[in-house]
């Protein structure tokens, strides 16, 4: 079955011993890290710098939490800013490869919904130098479904071209739902086999906006994706990315946090 993590982009008031306590107490497996406190940049996180990432790693141990996933924000598409997003998801590898955690995110495109036209052979061309940089360190780069690559045909073409053995994808449940209409059996049926890591995330749309609503009061098919996943033999990781660091008015991580766990209990009871 799925094991349930959460990112802290929903925290970003929190201290790292509010995280990994809330973590425990909530039976949470994992912690997605997407910043702490006023640092977005992982390796520069406190509990990651040389002289605290030993005590870091003992007390996961010890409280039996992983961290499944650093998320980046290497822009693979930016042709202007090209180095600059590689020497972010080399310095995301060499940290995942220091604390043993076999994922890194890395984005084909800005934002959630499609924007202006993308050059993906660039983009290609970006991802497969990452992936070659990651080939020996145990690590995956994952690349998300957002933007133009939340198209799963699309998406779909663009990872058998890259052509390495270590390519995964991060599928965001919102993206092709929202922006593409596609249904789970859809994306599944493109993308089957390449996702390895899941964000969940539910909302409606409001005026012609994406409004964010914590999971079961929006109307993203979440119970249907995980009924997809179920089938199709995933057991790896949903995250919940609360977007909490980008959008200050919505609810608080300590109720959301709590929401979650007991609504994904709720929904894996139904699969």
């Amino acid at each position: 079955m799925f094991k349930l993590a959460f990112s802290t982009l929903g925290c970003p008031g929190w201290s790292w011993e509010e995280i990994y306590a809330t973590c425990k107490d909530l039976g949470i497996n994992g912690i997605e890290i997407r910043g702490i406190e006023s640092e977005i940049y992982a390796p520069s996180c406190k509990p990651f710098r040389e002289e605290n990432i030993e005590k870091t790693l003992e007390t996961l141990k010890k409280l039996d939490i992983e961290i499944p996933m650093l998320t980046s924000a290497a822009y693979l598409f930016d042709k202007e800013k090209q180095e600059e997003a590689l020497s972010e998801a080399k310095a995301y590898i060499d940290l995942a490869q220091r604390i043993g955690t076999p994922y890194i995110r890395v984005l084909g495109d800005r934002d959630g919904a499609p924007g202006e036209e993308r050059d993906l052979d660039f983009v290609k061309t970006q991802y497969q130098k990452v992936c070659d940089y990651a080939a020996d360190k145990n690590v995956i780069p994952l690349i998300e479904t957002n933007g133009v690559l939340a198209d799963s045909r699309v998406m779909a073409e663009f990872i058998k071209a890259v052509d390495r053995p270590n390519t995964g994808i991060l599928w965001d449940i919102h993206h092709p739902f929202r922006f593409f209409k596609e249904t789970p059996e859809t994306t599944l049926s493109y993308l089957d086999g390449f996702i390895k890591y899941v964000h969940i995330k539910d909302s409606v749309m409001e005026n012609g906006k994406v409004s964010y609503r914590m999971l079961g009061y929006g109307d993203v098919p979440v119970l249907d994706c995980l009924k997809q996943l179920k089938k199709n033999g995933f057991e790896g990781y949903v995250s919940l990315e609360w977007l909490k660091r980008w959008c200050p008015e919505l609810q608080e991580p300590g109720v959301v946090f709590s929401h979650y766990i007991h609504y994904m209990s709720y929904l894996i009871r139904q699969i």
